[in-house]
């Protein structure tokens, strides 16, 4: 199957600081050489400490701000080499889905004018039938049609991220990217989200790029998973092969850390020591050797290259082969969160739950 999205190499480094006369000193090293692909549909998570660039890559992605090298391809057609007019067309097909409700909207326009504007701009709905056009958007996302006289602020945290993936459907988009689309929301209302989230991926067809650092989150939903370590995918796979058997040490790290409501489960804990490198200077070889229980002088200078095993997985580690079983670091319910499933289950019930059965049942998304 053709690839909706493919990127290779992708690097983008921002000046940190400047001479006196306007000269780069220092560079900090966001996404370097980063790679990935996403069939239609489907969804891939980016996930990794905070700092290690999965934010920065999304934005790329859609050339909100432009990479100093690398290629993006969608659907076949390089995203780097479109013209103003031609990146307005691509808009439609890509929109994003910001972390922050409270930010991401604004207070000034009330719903009905939040989600009109992109109809307007690319001229999707002719004005006489944009109104109703509003309420079936808002009903899809499970909030009344009523509500689009009202501003932002007398929305709750769940409402306001309804409505703004409400505006990211307004243009019938291809590819979203969901940058943290609830971590700043309550665990039942994060339930809610991530079932009206999956819901209109099957309904539409839309792929996702799933920017995350809750791993029970990404377990959920995602089909793939990339993890990220100081602007470097270190490991890819399928979202249950990762889970099930995590190969590099910085993966395998973060999946240890996944708190497991069992006091008596016998696991164990890789605590990394030392210090995190600095983006500004990070460490010759692979970045990640300065907290590896398992570096050897190979990881100090030679950097290890991303190579797949012919099943889908892979991994960006010199040792892969001799590192020692998984099975003691995995929780055994996978990292995921016992409550947020539960919620999940009982928020779900096919489309009708998604777009507002749950909302119902808890009156009105009390977030």
């Amino acid at each position: 199957m053709t690839a909706l999205l493919e990127v290779e190499g992708l690097v983008k480094h921002f000046v940190a600081e400047r001479s006196l006369f306007g000269r780069a000193l220092a560079h900090v090293k966001a996404v370097d050489g980063v790679s990935f692909s996403l069939e239609a549909g489907k969804t891939l998570a980016l996930v990794g400490e905070s700092g290690c660039g999965k934010s920065t890559v999304s934005r790329l992605v859609l050339r909100l701000i432009e990479p100093d090298a690398g290629a993006i391809r969608f659907e076949g057609r390089d995203l780097l080499s479109l013209g103003a007019d031609a990146l307005r067309k691509f808009r439609r097909e890509a929109q994003i889905i910001f972390q922050d409700p409270y930010a991401s909207l604004n207070p000034r326009m009330t719903v009905g004018q939040i989600l009109t504007e992109p109809l307007a701009l690319h001229s999707l709905v002719p004005s006489a039938q944009r109104r109703e056009r509003v309420a079936e958007i808002l009903r899809l996302v499970g909030l009344e049609p009523r509500l689009e006289r009202r501003y932002p602020h007398e929305f709750s945290g769940g409402q306001r991220q309804r409505i703004a993936i409400a505006r990211a459907l307004a243009v019938e988009p291809k590819l979203i990217i969901c940058d943290e689309p609830v971590s700043a929301l309550d665990v039942s209302i994060r339930s809610q989200i991530l079932n009206l989230l999956r819901d209109l991926q099957d309904r539409l067809g839309l792929a996702y790029i799933f920017v995350s650092h809750d791993l029970a989150v990404v377990k959920h939903i995602a089909d793939h998973v990339a993890v990220m370590n100081l602007g470097q995918i270190v490991e890819t796979a399928e979202a249950d092969a990762l889970f099930a058997a995590p190969r590099h040490p910085y993966s395998r790290a973060l999946l240890s850390a996944i708190p497991v409501p069992k006091p008596r489960a016998k696991r164990s804990r890789i605590v990394l020591q030392g210090d995190i490198p600095s983006a500004l200077n990070p460490p010759p070889g692979c970045r990640f050797h300065t907290r590896c229980p398992y570096v050897i002088d190979r990881c100090r200078s030679e950097m290890p290259q991303l190579v797949p095993d012919g099943t889908g997985h892979a991994t960006a580690c010199h040792r892969t082969s001799e590192l020692p079983s998984s099975a003691a670091i995995v929780p055994s319910d996978g990292g995921f969160s016992p409550v947020l499933e539960k919620l999940v289950a009982a928020f779900s019930g096919g489309p009708e739950a998604a777009r507002g059965g749950g909302v119902s049942s808890l009156g009105t998304d009390p977030a």
